[in-house]
């Protein structure tokens, strides 16, 4: 009975697949076959398998040979043996053994019986075997490669997050020159930039307005060659895409180098394009001791930028705004922190007639009014919680060496935004993960500019639905916190994470120009989080074999304060030549990783899948006992 109910997939699958009922399957119907199975496989490597199934030389598979061929699709010689370990027949997991293997495994603790019950029903391909609560291999492979089995825990997908805290208690996912597709000196400005942050979860933009030709502003990287975009084309966008991502608010960084007329066309394009979607007053009855939450702010835009005092707009329009220069108009920042970085917008700026700043646009400045940055001393004693200041990241980089915990504080009543040095002319970035360590919640990105620290930024932002806010932990969140990124100490737990490296399953080729290259992968494992923590270990290279390279090699890490730590898993093509190649990648937040035997599914360098590609490894975690501390 066992072997019938095991092979009992085969034989179905073979009925589905052979189109014209004749006893034998042709390429095209094994194609067919492999679409309605879900198996995606490169085309060259299915013909492979086909020519070495079909002994007979027919150009077709009967019987044995599809059976020989659906095994040698689908062996998985590494999880035959796991599921031979937890079944008594090796061929099938009864209710019970599943469950064993729930637990003891994948470390799923109290909900397993349901949970096996529902994974079989879901999972398990042979209607008799749903019936009698059994898992056979494939249905077994099945749940291993699914949503369910992924290294991702499904509970962090959706909207989990409380969304009711104030805005400043969220790292929020934000960009720099949002305009650019390119470099920052003469790159391409597009709306497109604004679709494409937006799309992928972005919730802060940045928008440097000037004065443009026939009275009509525009966005550009100023006293560079970028090309330039009507300030309106900008604003349309960012109301038509701003909520498809997410309901959460969009703020607007504005960078306002306009001429008085040029900014009533700015709030005239403001309030005319964006309509209720703009935020234009205080909310209702909100005590005026904190931010709102993303809650209370849902599908509105918020606009961040100068704002004039009570007096100030008395003796308009003499208001003299050069003394309080945003820090984020880079050149103040440039002046405060970075001689070095000074750039002709310097001169340009001497020249300049003092800075006004029309009422109508001060008006629209509701929650996120810049100020310019002096010391956490003068911040605490002369601002409020709706005023923010921006750092570049070189003062930012010495304020948390200096006084980290003094940041961390900081950060627990107002916000802080982070933007990439104005020596970064080729748009790189840099890790945003220091910055996050002390609590910065809008650490701007080159989002056009692929790479390692996007990788960061996108896996920080994969859990709580995309929703671009993700609550910060709360040792980070609390006014009275003693925390020092540079030097973090418990009360958090350390723990040791093991992860055996298993096996690799359909890596794409690096290069498809070198027909025959096959590659030689390796796989990294890099954690990312306060200093300590932050380290990185590999396996050796498996020569030639992209479509099952086999590992079985273990890594094992200490992780001090893990409710910041990023895991990132990096597939590279060995090149004893050169630096190894990229293959593919994936990232994601400690809190979010399953234990147990899990499949990775890779990612491109722009962060898309590369599906069926995956890594299949073993995660486990452990509480470092300390000595005990008196």
């Amino acid at each position: 009975m066992g072997s019938t109910h095991f092979k009992f997939p085969r034989l179905d699958w073979f009925q589905r697949g052979d189109k014209n009922q004749d006893g034998r399957m042709s390429f095209g119907e094994v194609q067919r076959l492999l679409h309605l199975m879900n198996v995606e496989m490169d085309q060259e490597y299915a013909f492979q398998l086909f020519q070495t199934a079909d002994t007979s030389q027919s150009g077709t598979l009967e019987g044995e040979e599809f059976v020989e061929f659906y095994k040698s699709l689908t062996q998985r010689p590494e999880v035959q043996e796991l599921f031979e370990k937890f079944s008594s027949d090796g061929q099938k997991l009864t209710l019970l053994e599943f469950v064993d293997f729930l637990q003891e495994e994948q470390k799923e603790g109290e909900q397993a019986s349901d949970l096996a019950l529902e994974l079989i029903d879901r999972y398990e391909p042979s209607e008799s075997g749903k019936l009698r609560h059994v898992l056979s291999m494939d249905g077994f492979l099945g749940y291993l490669c699914s949503k369910d089995g992924d290294i991702f825990n499904p509970t962090c997908y959706p909207l989990y997050q409380d969304m009711t805290q104030p805005l400043n208690q969220y790292y929020i996912n934000s960009s720099h020159n949002t305009y650019l597709v390119g470099d920052q000196l003469c790159g391409q400005s597009s709306v497109e930039g604004y679709i494409r942050a937006l799309k992928r979860g972005c919730r802060c933009v940045e928008v440097d307005i000037w004065d443009g030709p026939s009275g009509e502003p525009i966005v550009y990287h100023g006293h560079t060659l970028t090309s330039r975009i009507p300030f309106k084309d900008v604003v349309a966008a960012i109301g038509q895409y701003a909520f498809q991502t997410s309901d959460y608010p969009v703020i607007l960084s504005l960078e306002n180098h306009c001429s008085r007329e040029q900014q009533e066309i700015i709030v005239h394009h403001l309030t005319e394009i964006l309509g209720d979607q703009l935020l234009t007053t205080a909310l209702d009855g909100q005590l005026l001791t904190q931010l709102p939450s993303p809650e209370d702010l849902r599908r509105k835009i918020l606009v961040k930028g100068k704002k004039l005092t009570a007096e100030e707009e008395e003796e308009e329009p003499e208001a003299d705004l050069e003394a309080g220069q945003e820090a984020e108009l880079d050149l103040e920042a440039q002046l405060e922190s970075e001689p070095q970085e000074l750039s002709p917008r310097g001169e340009d700026k001497k020249k300049k007639p003092k800075a006004i700043l029309c009422p109508a646009l001060s008006a629209l400045v509701v929650y996120l009014k810049a100020v310019t940055f002096y010391s956490f001393t003068h911040s605490r004693e002369h601002y409020h919680f709706y005023e923010t200041s921006s750092f570049s990241e070189t003062k930012a980089k010495s304020l948390i060496k200096e006084a980290g915990d003094e940041f961390v504080q900081h950060n627990t009543w107002q916000l802080s935004r982070v933007y990439p040095s104005g020596l970064r002319t080729d748009s790189s970035n840099y890790n945003p993960q220091e910055f996050w360590n002390a609590g910065c919640q809008m650490v701007a990105m080159n989002m056009q500019t692929a790479g390692l620290e996007m990788d960061l930024c996108d896996g920080l932002f994969r859990e709580n639905a995309g929703c671009g806010y993700v609550l910060k932990p709360d040792f980070l969140r609390d006014a009275q916190s003693s925390f020092h990124p540079e030097r973090p100490i418990s009360p958090f737990k350390a723990q040791t994470l093991i992860i055996q490296v298993i096996s690799g399953q359909q890596l794409p080729k690096v290069d498809n120009t070198k027909e025959q290259s096959i590659v030689d992968p390796l796989v990294r494992v890099e954690i990312f989080g306060v200093r300590p923590d932050t380290t990185r270990q590999e396996t050796s290279y498996v020569e030639n074999n992209g479509f099952n390279p086999y590992w079985g090699q273990t890594l094992c890490f200490r992780v001090l304060v893990p409710e910041l730590a990023l895991l990132r898993f990096v597939v590279k093509d060995y090149d004893w030549k050169s630096r190894n190649d990229f293959i593919g990648q994936y990232t994601l937040p400690w809190s979010c990783m399953q234990q147990g035997y899990r499949h990775i599914h890779l990612l491109s360098k722009d962060g898309l899948s590369l599906h069926p590609a995956s890594i299949f490894v073993h995660i486990c975690t452990k509480e470092v006992l300390e000595e005990a501390e008196s």
